[in-house]
């Protein structure tokens, strides 16, 4: 009965503990977002590193996230704070896109 017990309240303690929160990568090179469209969960970060040899920006079209710029080499880690989908940009190069959907 007592390893029931131990077992039973292990089962509920591990099903009651939050999820881990994971890392993500965005690499930017050749101009580009790779991966440009990504899924994550909210509490998800994501680190931004810029390849490429010219500076460049992941900046959210809703303001809710901004790298600031980063230069060849510099990366940033942004946190995913709520579910949607967001839409992101370079602001050194606007055609520079990307997405993340998070949920």
């Amino acid at each position: 009965m007592k390893t029931f017990l131990t077992s039973l309240g292990l089962s509920l303690a591990l099903a009651a503990a939050p999820a881990l929160a994971k890392d993500h990568r965005v690499e930017i090179s050749g101009m580009k977002f790779s991966p440009a469209a990504i899924t994550v969960a909210p509490g998800d970060t994501i680190t931004f590193a810029n390849l490429d040899g010219a500076p460049h920006t992941a900046t959210a079209k809703d303001g809710s996230f901004d790298t600031g710029r980063l230069a060849s080499g510099q990366s940033a880690v942004v946190t995913i704070t709520q579910s949607g989908t967001l839409a992101y940009f370079c602001a050194v190069h606007p055609a520079m896109k990307g997405k993340i959907v998070a949920k």
